[in-house]
Parts: C-alpha cells; structure tokens; sequence
C-alpha cells in the first residue's frame, strides 16, 4: 500500500479552509441579523430623537442587515451543494 502523502495533506489543506470560510460565513450571516422588528421597538425611541427620518435609516439598515445575512447564508448553502455534488459524483 502506497500512500500518496502531499495529495493527502492537499485535501486537508483544502478541506479545513472550505470549513473555516464556511464557519465564519455563518457566524457573519448570524450577527449580521437585525434584532427584533423595527416598526414596534424602534419607532418608540425614534420618535423623540428625529422622528420620521430616524424610522427611515432604522429601516434602511435593517433592509442592508438582512440582504448580508441573506447573502452569508446563500454562501454557505452554495458551498455545502457543491461539496455535494463532489461527493455524490455528478
């Protein structure tokens, strides 16, 4: 039996970087979220700090903390279909 050691240590490489990316990936989709609902909790504290307009930025950056989650997660969900696809052979 031959073992072939640099493809061996090529995969692992390969593997723990793919794992790394799509840990961090995740953890950044999560923390990117937006906490809570922004109409009922922060229209009560914007009211009295600007009105109108702070409600309009609380909502812009809610819009912009989903759409990154939404794309951390489609990265992760992108990498675990082509790791199965590798795996599977098509």
């Amino acid at each position: 039996m031959d073992i072939h050691w640099a493809a061996l240590g090529g995969v692992f490489g390969v593997s723990l970087g793919i794992t790394l990316l799509t840990v961090v990936l995740f953890s950044l989709g999560i923390a990117a979220q937006p906490r809570g609902d922004g109409a009922g909790h922060g229209a009560g504290h914007g009211a009295g700090h600007g009105g109108r307009h702070g409600g309009e930025r609380s909502r812009g950056a809610n819009r912009t903390a989903t759409a990154t989650a939404v794309l951390c997660y489609g990265a992760c969900l992108a990498v675990a279909v082509y790791g199965l696809t590798l795996i599977i052979g098509g």
